[in-house]
């Protein structure tokens, strides 16, 4: 009975690892093949973009790499800054070569669920200013249809004063039900970076033409951003249970 408790700790352990090395595997090999010398790269949020950050910073010591980082977040921010990367911003350098970061969820049309930390907003700002939109997660990511894996919504980010006739117009035209997200260690809602509230939405259409769905969203007044991410990503790497990175392409 002991040895098969062990047994049963060891291999729950080991599964845990093997979710932060598939991590860290598909963060180097996004990094590998699509940063190059000179490049004006988009630092995303969450945890498998500190894997990407890490690898950049590795390259940089090694190759003698020069690159400048725009980051997504305060997070993203104080993550480069870590790693004594050269910081910019958008209004020095408008265009990037590269965004790489982090999704929620990807479908297999390349739609991603991304805002689970609540940095939409700038992470979809970054990626329409980059050439390309690189998305790195480990396998737990991959799904077939948004929902599939991802249960805790859609975020919406919202002006605040206005979350709750938001909320009553998306559930008159989806369905669906709308959470305003609670901050966890403070009091009230989560703010988020730029003094928004979020919504999450669950219980939705899986079957949706999320084209139109983001597109109809944007048009109510008082919505700020979605978390859809449409027709945005390049590829997707994901790093397996077995070791291999699976990459999706449109």
């Amino acid at each position: 009975m002991i040895s098969r408790i062990g047994l049963y700790f060891s291999s729950k352990y080991s599964t845990m690892l093997s979710l932060e090395n598939a991590k860290k595997l598909a963060a180097s090999k996004a990094v590998d093949l699509h940063v190059n010398c000179g490049d004006l790269i988009g630092i995303g949020s969450g945890s498998t973009v500190v894997y990407a950050v890490e690898r950049l910073s590795e390259r940089v010591k090694a190759d003698n790499l020069r690159v400048k980082c725009v980051p997504t977040s305060f997070q993203a921010r104080q993550l480069i800054v870590k790693h004594n990367l050269p910081l910019t911003d958008l209004e020095i350098d408008r265009e990037l070569d590269v965004c790489i970061d982090g999704a929620d969820e990807v479908d297999c049309n390349l739609n991603l669920i991304k805002g689970g930390g609540g940095c939409l907003l700038q992470e979809k700002i970054v990626a329409s200013c980059s050439k390309k939109l690189i998305i790195i997660a480990d396998y737990s990511k991959n799904s077939k249809k948004l929902g599939d894996q991802y249960k805790k919504g859609i975020p919406i980010e919202v002006v605040p004063m206005a979350y709750a006739p938001i909320s009553n117009k998306i559930q008159k035209a989806f369905g669906g039900v709308l959470d305003l997200r609670m901050a966890v260690k403070k009091a009230g809602p989560v703010v988020t970076d730029n003094g928004n509230f979020i919504l999450d939405w669950r219980e939705y259409n899986q079957d949706s033409d999320w084209d139109k769905v983001n597109t109809t969203l944007l048009s109510i007044p008082g919505v700020v951003e979605t978390g859809l991410f449409i027709n945005m990503a390049s590829k997707a790497y994901f790093g397996m249970e077995d070791g291999s990175v699976k990459i999706q392409a449109p």
